[in-house]
């Protein structure tokens, strides 16, 4: 074996680098147990003791604080933690109306409105499907008449082509966007969740969010659909705040022996040293020397300042003073809710006046800290507004200085100038002196964005503000300035809601399935294979501690699709061994030395070998490109599965052999009774072709008749609703849940037992169209009031799933163009690899029998089998798994056929029986890789839980019939289309 200290390296380092990865989660579950046994069922004292210990080391070894090690576990996805999985589409037509002024133009109006309707069956953006119905309203209409207003004076001109504005609108509504997508970031940072996720889907107007753990529901839906609030403030200087902080400290500390809450407070803060630690670092560091016993005291003393660390700054005497400006504190993250706490109290409140707000900074002083800023602006009037509104801003642009350093110039409108000049000459202070300069806060949704200091008054509305600001910065704050002229709407368009107990339940069946399924592979490969057999369990224990180490590595998102992924890979991953076994027994069969059969068994099964897991990559690619979520999760868990088994398969297991063989160990590749099986096979599949042929065609007709007459069950990704699932104490029937829900939403609404019969999938369009932000809330009560008739049996949703009819547009077309485009790029990687287009026919040929048979079977059978068999998303990563599954059995069969074709007969030899021949003796091969996969689906059907049943069920008889086709259809075909075939 060639590179063998290469390849022992890499496979130490891998290992290493492996093991580190996989610590943190092992080390996060460890502080979270002891958190658990802490708190002993008190989840506010669970969460106290988390946060108590977020910046102390909990990893002795590398000194890693508990924040650090919790950001690289393997988080969990939302159907395995329980949480909200949120689609945000930005209304642009309320954008384009506010950039045109909101005209009241007939026509104008009506093309807007065409757009809106047409965008659910329309792959077109809403700004080119606006353009193009404004000119079939008006065809010699032109658009710059509404939108070459003052304030776009800078960027469209009054002679400007419909070409230009539809330019001009998409450049606004990627600015829009873009926007949005740092608002919602900021509030999503300010909910407090654990490890959120917000992706920008490139190329579109949606916003993807993820909250793990989130059980309020209507909080999230106003979080994310409330419009953006952007306020400018007068704001105070440190000095003029510091004396009353102090007296609310002081008053704090008096109660502080009745107040059983601030007991409970300074227990929190003294569980922590860090907070001191990470405040006073660039002031004081022996702060955090403190014993706890001093924590405490102070902490009873002090209430206040045990959390909100006044500002201060060394002056040029050396001696510690107030900082200048409008910041009056720091505090910890997970100390900003306590303080809130305090200064929201009743009797705190009473001692603040009325021009004073406290308001925290928008982001952390820094990443690694977590500390936030506390600034004192100056509200004005009888209900505090502020001094200006943001909707006076009419352009804003990140930009450069003379100097070449990044600022933002800020221009507003008439009004707002004049209102401007009045505020910042009064913040000026005096000319010529920066002595009493004051700051302007500029507020988003309440939280402090920045704090400029006013260098002098500003008279025509034109303003910059500079400071130590990153290019990327300036962009975010220049958008941020926007979010006042351009109103977009977020709406959500698409959500799914996981309960924690049903979390709960996925975790225990997949672990449950990746065991059992782990079992059963181990047990067969050591039943066949003999001693060999062993040798592969090790590749694949190998495989399992690469593939979790690589996720952990990557922070890949762990779904319950993606435990199925990590499952079908355990089947997969002895598929290479068997071809190379199966390639030995053959070395060995012609005489051939054990050293020798096993290096040439090695060297003969690799281009079968990549060729299927190349076309399985595939894929495994299209799959994470065109799905979304919990499907991603599955595609990235199957392509990282496919290198790992490919490197423990190939590499793995060799160095395991020639340690045995130096040992003088007796290897074995099969029992007494596996040794024959399939040995001089001689089944006649080409020449009994014509009847598969029929009896495909067949099973395939009477697919489409039923496709045509009874259709599919569609999951609510493809048909657009709501799906709830709901959990009864009782058993219940679909039909009595069905006949209460339909007279509530006034329509019939599809109910299916979902895995017991105390359980229902209830899916409804009920109010699916209504954008109002309190729609799902109302459906849902609506729910809750038809299920309350059924009378002694309680009902509690465990999930709920919605889509909009925009999105499950989107979703049917990218599953048929990802099936489309998976077939033919296999198709055409066969042609380059077997240089024949007879075999790229043929393959394309088999994968298109495999989907087709695989839909006739989901639709002939809908309703009858006692699980569902929707089609969804879930159901199109099977069917792309199942093409490349049949490819990779399909091209084992063509290399064989290949090879005996080049070197196993004579030019006399009839072709047909020459191929025969090379499919029997790969039969032992096609079978063997078969029944691994197909003993883990159904292990995985079994015991992988309702949530993803019906996708196991597609998995499993796509395989079954993949490797029908790569037999009895791929190969016929090739024989009947090959030219150098005689017939």
């Amino acid at each position: 074996m060639q590179g063998k200290g290469i390849i022992k390296f890499a496979a130490i380092v891998i290992a290493i680098v492996c093991l580190y990865s996989l610590s943190f989660t092992f080390v996060a579950n460890k502080v979270e147990k002891d958190a658990k046994e802490y708190a002993k069922g008190n989840v506010d004292l669970e969460r106290a003791y988390l946060d108590s210990i977020s910046t102390k080391s909990v990893y002795p070894l590398f000194n890693h604080t508990y924040q650090y090690v919790k950001e690289r576990e393997i988080p969990l996805g939302l159907d395995l933690k329980g949480g909200m999985n949120v689609t945000m589409e930005i209304e642009l037509v309320q954008l384009v109306k506010s950039l045109a002024n909101n005209p009241t133009d007939q026509n104008f109006n009506a093309a807007l409105g065409n757009a809106q309707a047409g965008l659910a069956n329309s792959q077109i953006g809403f700004i080119k499907l606006f353009v193009k119905e404004y000119e079939k309203v008006s065809p010699s209409g032109k658009l710059a008449v509404f939108f070459a207003t003052k304030e776009n004076a800078a960027e469209l001109k009054l002679n400007a082509t419909n070409a230009d504005v539809q330019s001009f609108l998409e450049k606004q509504g990627k600015s829009a966007v873009d926007r949005s997508f740092n608002i919602l970031r900021t509030r999503i940072d300010k909910f407090g969740v654990t490890q959120p996720n917000i992706q920008l889907q490139e190329g579109s107007n949606r916003i993807l969010v993820e909250l793990p753990g989130v059980t309020d529901k209507q909080r999230v839906r106003r979080l994310l659909q409330g419009s953006a609030k952007l306020e400018f403030y007068e704001a105070h200087d440190n000095s003029e705040i510091f004396p009353l902080l102090q007296n609310i400290n002081n008053i704090l500390a008096a109660k502080a022996p009745k107040d059983s809450a601030t007991t409970t407070l300074v227990k929190d803060t003294s569980a922590s040293k860090d907070k001191p630690a990470l405040l006073t670092a660039k002031k004081d560091a022996s702060a955090a020397k403190d014993s706890s016993k001093n924590a405490i005291e102070m902490a009873k003393k002090n209430p206040l300042f045990a959390l909100l660390s006044p500002a201060t700054q060394q002056g040029k005497d050396g001696q510690q003073g107030l900082s200048a400006g409008p910041v009056v504190g720091y505090s910890a993250q997970k100390d900003t809710a306590k303080v809130n706490a305090l200064l929201n109290s009743a009797d705190i409140k009473s001692i603040i006046p009325s021009n004073v707000k406290l308001l925290w900074g928008i982001k952390a002083v820094s990443p690694e800290t977590k500390v936030f800023q506390l600034f004192a602006i100056k509200p004005t009037g009888i209900n505090g507004e502020p001094a200006l509104e943001g909707d006076v801003i009419s352009n804003a642009r990140e930009d450069i200085d003379q100097q070449g350093n990044p600022e933002v110039t800020m221009t507003m409108n008439g009004d707002g100038a004049r209102e401007w000049k009045r505020i910042t000459a009064a913040a000026a202070g005096t000319p010529q002196s920066e002595e009493d300069n004051k700051c302007i806060a500029i507020v988003l949704d309440n939280s402090v964005y920045t704090a400029p200091r006013v260098s002098g008054e500003i008279p025509n509305g034109v303003s910059s503000i500079s400071g130590s600001f990153t290019i990327d910065e300036t962009k975010d704050l220049a958008n941020v300035l926007k979010a006042g002229k351009l109103p977009a709407p977020a709406k959500i368009v698409e959500e799914a809601i996981v309960g924690p107990s049903l979390g709960a339940e996925a975790i225990t069946s997949g672990l449950m399935s990746a065991l059992v399924g782990l079992i059963v592979v181990l047990i067969f490969m050591m039943f066949y294979y003999n001693r060999a057999g062993t040798v592969a369990n090790i590749a694949v224990f190998a495989n399992i501690f690469f593939l979790m180490g690589v996720l952990a590595s990557f922070t890949a998102v762990l779904t319950l699709p993606g435990i199925a992924g990590i499952v079908l890979t355990m089947g997969m991953a002895v598929d290479a061994n068997v071809l190379i076994y199966e390639r030995i027994r053959e070395e060995l069969g012609l005489g051939k030395s054990l050293k020798q059969a096993i290096a040439d068994g090695y060297k003969h099964a690799m281009p079968s070998i990549l060729d299927g897991q190349i076309t399985t990559f595939i894929t495994g690619v299209i799959l994470y490109v065109f799905g979304s979520g919990p499907i991603s999760g599955f595609a990235i868990t199957l392509m990282i599965g496919i290198i790992t088994s490919l490197f423990t398969a190939i590499f793995i297991s060799r160095l395991v052999f020639e340690w045995m063989l130096s040992k003088d160990m007796k290897i074995k590749f099969s029992n007494p009774w596996s040794a024959n099986t399939f040995k001089n096979a001689n089944y006649k599949f080409v020449k009994n072709r014509k009847w598969f042929y029929i009896g495909s065609g067949s099973f395939i007709a009477l697919g489409i008749i039923s496709i045509m007459l009874r259709g599919f069950s569609y999951g609510v990704d493809f048909k657009g609703g709501r799906s709830y699932v709901v959990r009864f104490e009782k058993s219940v029937t679909t039909d009595n849940v069905r006949d209460v829900l339909k007279e509530t939403f006034g329509g019939t609404p599809e109910v299916k037992t979902f895995g017991s019969d105390d359980q229902v999938r209830v899916t409804t369009s009920y109010k699916i169209d209504d954008t109002a932000n309190n729609a799902d809330q109302l459906v849902e009560n609506k729910l809750y009031e038809g299920l309350s008739k059924i009378e002694g049996n309680k009902a509690k949703i465990m999930s709920s799933q919605k889509v909009g009819p925009t999105v499950a547009n989107d979703v049917r077309i990218s599953a048929v163009y990802s099936v489309i485009l998976c077939i033919f790029a296999i198709a055409i990687y066969i042609f380059i690899r077997f240089k024949k287009w007879s075999y790229s026919a043929g393959a394309l040929v088999a994968v298109t029998h495999d989907v087709l048979l695989v839909l006739s079977f989901f639709s002939l059978f809908n309703g009858i089998l006692p699980f569902s068999l929707d089609i969804d998303q879930a159901f199109i990563a099977a069917i792309l798994t199942v093409i490349g599954y049949s490819i990779n059995d399909t091209v084992v069969v063509f290399d064989r056929i290949r090879e005996f074709l080049a070197n196993h007969h004579a030019k006399t030899d009839d072709m047909k029986v020459v191929i025969n021949d090379a499919i029997n003796n790969t039969l032992s091969r096609t079978v063997i890789t078969a029944l691994t996969v197909i003993f883990v689906l159904v292990v995985l059907f079994v015991f992988g839980g309702e949530v993803i049943r019906g996708f196991s069920f597609a998995l499993l008889i796509g395989v079954i019939f993949g490797t029908y086709s790569s037999i009895c259809v791929a190969t016929p075909v090739v024989v009947d289309l090959a030219k150098d075939v005689k017939m």
